[in-house]
């Protein structure tokens, strides 16, 4: 029986506050599961914590964007990735859950892999592997016993690149629906005049630094052309600084809205948004914003980037719906003499905005898990793979 088990230990190693999220979401269901049976070890940060994790070194020290300053920082990321190793066999975990940030937690994994194959391995989040470098599935195979998707259509590809096994366990945005859906006076003020428009420059240094400079020309270029809007641009405390600095020279300014709950208020209002392509613009499509999006980044990354992807859209909610429905301008095309026309375009009842808030429709039945929540899913999943380990150990 479960209650005469031992206590499970279970390291987790989270390097970005995406993925402290959902590791202290899925920290919450195992508890619950396990009860005091479970003792949780590992890296993570603040969200983490409170489940109970104590980590190895702040995740701050990762956040790390860019292959300049990747380079930059080498000596020090390999150590790191060097004591996690380290530090996951000497603990002997009856698993190690990796979440997100591939660069790194998959280094470990493979240390891990090579000095101990008895511990078994889930990757929480996979690896954009349909995007570029597709060989990648089939080399998890060797250290990897199961992918926990978050976009629907991930168990397929894994299937074709002869990859490990791959659940979609869902997307935590779907968990968080009713608060990016707006109420009746917020749908009324979403109708109203002036239309509110939303500005998403990135949620890192680097990606506000490559368009905020574009963003304000375009928004410029919108006003000159005699389209009324109230500007409202949602970030992150820790980013409010270098926005206000960024935006000190744009011909409109906007509103700052700072922090989650004020992102998701402005969300709920919104008619329409120019935002950077990411994560976004799947939250923005479940919102039923309709968007324009752009991103550009340095050159190194272009030339590589322009050579390795191999998807025809950069765009998740893109996707995810099966359909470019959201128009994207990336690099050399990412231009204020390009956005502000498509975005024009949004704020009327134009055919381009009727065919994505169409599209977005499709969404809650194209990602939905059932009654089961993902972090439910995701620990299923974990509990199973652990089993297995303890079996064949």
């Amino acid at each position: 029986m479960q209650g005469r088990d031992p206590k499970r230990k279970i390291f987790l190693i989270a390097t970005e506050e995406s993925g402290d999220r959902l590791g202290s979401a899925l920290m919450k269901v195992l508890r619950q599961r396990l009860g005091d049976g479970v003792q949780f070890v590992g890296v993570g940060g603040r969200t983490m914590a409170r489940q109970g994790l104590e980590t190895l070194f702040p995740i701050e020290e990762l956040s790390i964007v860019g292959f300049a300053a990747v380079v930059q920082q080498l000596p020090k990321i390999l150590r790191l990735i060097r004591e996690t190793a380290e530090a996951v066999t000497e603990a002997a975990p009856d698993a190690l859950v990796i979440i997100d940030s591939p660069d790194f937690t998959h280094r470990v994994a493979r240390r891990v892999r090579a000095r101990n194959p008895a511990i078994p391995i889930v990757d929480y989040v996979s690896p954009q592997l349909w995007a570029w470098r597709p060989g990648r599935a089939r080399t998890m195979l060797g250290y990897v016993d199961h992918v926990l998707g978050l976009l629907p259509f991930e168990p397929e590809e894994y299937r074709k690149l002869g990859g490990p096994p791959c659940s979609y366990v869902g997307h935590p945005l779907i968990e968080q629906l009713p608060s990016l859906r707006p109420n009746a006076e917020e749908q009324e003020r979403r109708d109203g005049e002036p239309p509110v428009l939303l500005v998403l420059p990135g949620s890192r240094r680097s990606e506000i630094r490559h368009h905020l400079d574009v963003f304000g020309a375009t928004l410029g270029r919108l006003q000159t052309d005699g389209r009324a809007f109230e500007l409202m641009l949602p970030t992150m405390p820790h980013l409010e600084s270098a926005i206000r600095e960024g935006i000190a020279n744009w011909p409109v300014k906007p509103q700052i809205v700072v922090g989650e709950n004020e992102k998701r208020a402005a969300f709920r209002i919104a008619r329409a948004a120019l935002a950077k392509s990411g994560t976004v613009t799947l939250e923005l499509a479940l919102s039923g914003i309709p968007m324009v999006t752009a991103y550009r980044v340095g050159a190194i990354e272009a030339f590589i980037l322009r050579r390795a992807i191999r998807v025809s859209s950069v765009i998740l909610a893109n996707l995810v719906i099966g359909k470019d429905v959201i128009p994207e301008f990336l690099q050399d095309d990412c231009t204020p003499e390009k956005l502000a026309p498509a975005l024009s375009e949004l704020l009327t009842d134009s055919p381009l905005r009727r065919q994505q808030v169409e599209a977005f429709t499709q969404l809650d039945t194209i990602m939905s898990t059932g009654n089961k929540s993902p972090s439910v899913l995701a620990a299923d999943i974990v509990l199973a793979t652990m089993r297995k380990g303890r079996r064949a150990s």
